[in-house]
């Protein structure tokens, strides 16, 4: 997963302060109830490539087994995937990392970098012709197309549309430390109905 904006030969980031050491993931873990729908979601939706699989024993759960599955996206790091097995786990847990806690559908959410606009459109059109609901929305700074995964999750492809410069960095600074800033008018969103694509 490279940071949005990062070019795939650039070694730092352009948001990394001065001396800092830049730091990316090497993967995300996300536990699973179906994981044969999240495999197929992930390899023919997302593009990505299954690259390693890691099966052993449950920790502290007698006859529990897990499998543990990792996915190259592309960039510089990876996601995976548990797929986890055992008699006293519990049965009405929820692998939506956002309505699982009931908070707002789009608050937890994973996003990946696109290379541009064009691969942007490149991904919705993807997402419409395998049946997926797509949400679009220019965030003034960035672009993003938006989906579910097959576990409730809210997955997101974005590009940086520019740079930030030091007055970002400044008003960054000044909303974080505000106790209550006014909300600004949300940016518009453009949702894609998967069955709507022919009619339009």
């Amino acid at each position: 997963m490279r940071l949005a904006g990062r070019a795939p030969d650039d070694k730092t980031s352009k948001t990394v302060g001065s001396g800092a050491q830049p730091m990316g993931f090497h993967h995300v873990a996300i536990a699973v109830k179906d994981a044969k729908a999240t495999h197929a979601f992930y390899t023919q939706a997302m593009g990505f490539k299954l690259v390693k699989v890691e099966v052993g024993e449950l920790p502290g759960v007698p006859g529990g087994w897990m499998k543990h599955f990792f996915y190259d996206t592309g960039g510089d790091g990876m996601i995976a995937f548990w797929d986890l097995h055992g008699a006293t786990l519990p049965e009405d847990w929820s692998p939506a990392i956002a309505d699982g806690l009931g908070l707002p559908h789009w608050s937890n959410h994973i996003a990946f970098d696109a290379d541009s606009l064009e691969a942007l459109e490149e991904i919705k059109n993807r997402w419409l012709e395998q049946g997926h609901d797509v949400m679009e929305i220019d965030h003034g700074w960035c672009s993003s197309v938006y989906t579910d995964d097959p576990n409730g999750i809210l997955v997101e492809f974005c590009t940086t549309t520019r740079e930030f410069d030091e007055s970002d960095a400044k008003e960054a600074l000044e909303l974080f430390d505000a106790d209550h800033p006014e909300p600004k008018n949300p940016p518009i969103s453009r949702f894609h109905r998967a069955v709507d694509r022919g009619e339009r």
